[in-house]
């Protein structure tokens, strides 16, 4: 069924609405689903990478008997490597994304970029004699780090901060990040291109918290029930909802589906300004004790 395409930018978009019409004064603007986002680092080069380590099959199959081992042992290095390449590069981008962050426990990029070299070295073992595959394995390892990067090698905005705190703060994020992309999966099923932007919009909303929690460790006591108890029941909710609007296209559920997105949405909104607020009452005592310290010392 044909969408009318709506945007930001629209003439009747999200955030501009109907020609004629103006925000309320005072009135915020609704979060757009990519507000925030950017695009998935090296997505498409990591995608050519799974297939170039096809052609390792080459000369598996067009050698001799003892180019079948070496080149079947080259691919499965290289699809191994263009696994690694990708599951480090969605860590980094998570690392980048958060405003505290611990460096992942293992380096896969780096790992990845050893693999390449040694596929590299094996699959030119092949046909070439000598120290020509060692030269192969350094280029391709560092051709593999200057294409893809290496691994963040240091915690993020940890200097200061009490580590067990952020570690609290650090699996609690990752399990409500968890709900949300089940919310995600789920709406897909129902086949509404509205309802998975307005999930992406909540799960925007959703996420403000997440980096004022990442920002303020203290916060989380504060926050744990909307990060554990209201996300578990969005995602059971998304889920019931897809699998019934899949099948009869209810208007009326997807009327109260969207009503609660809505609540949800404005009860997250509103927990995270309160806990903004509460960081700056905090952050204007602090400076009241220390100013009024310097002035009797002074």
């Amino acid at each position: 069924m044909a969408q009318r395409y709506g945007g930001k930018y629209s003439p009747t978009g999200e955030g501009r609405g109907d020609p004629g019409k103006t925000l309320a004064s005072g009135t915020t603007p609704a979060p757009h689903r990519f507000d925030g986002k950017r695009p998935h680092r090296a997505g498409a080069r990591v995608n050519i990478f799974f297939l170039v380590s096809l052609t390792l099959l080459v000369p598996a199959f067009t050698g001799g008997p003892d180019a079948l081992f070496a080149g079947l042992g080259a691919t499965a290095l290289m699809l191994l490597a263009a696994w690694l390449t990708r599951e480090g590069t969605r860590a980094h981008q998570e690392y980048d994304d958060r405003r505290i962050a611990r460096r992942p426990a293992i380096p896969r990029k780096i790992f990845a970029s050893v693999l390449t070299g040694a596929a590299l070295a094996l699959a030119a073992s092949i046909t070439q004699p000598g120290l020509i595959p060692v030269g192969f394995a350094i280029a391709g390892a560092l051709l593999h780090l200057a294409a893809f990067g290496p691994d963040p090698l240091r915690d993020k905005g940890t200097e200061g901060i009490d580590t067990f705190q952020t570690d609290r703060v650090a699996r609690a994020v990752d399990e409500a990040e968890k709900l949300l992309t089940g919310m995600k999966d789920a709406i897909l099923r129902a086949g509404d291109r509205a309802l998975e932007a307005r999930v992406d919009r909540f799960a925007t909303t959703a996420r403000a918290m997440f980096r004022t929690i990442e920002g303020d460790p203290r916060d989380l006591t504060a926050a744990r029930k909307y990060l554990s108890v209201y996300l578990t029941g969005a995602r059971d909710a998304t889920v019931k909802f897809a699998d019934l609007y899949r099948q009869n296209r209810d208007p009326a559920a997807r009327t109260e589906y969207e009503a609660l997105l809505t609540d949800l949405e404005t009860n997250f909104a509103a927990r995270t300004q309160a806990l903004l607020s509460d960081n700056r009452t905090d952050l204007d005592v602090e400076i009241g004790v220390l100013r009024e310290r310097l002035q009797r010392d002074h």
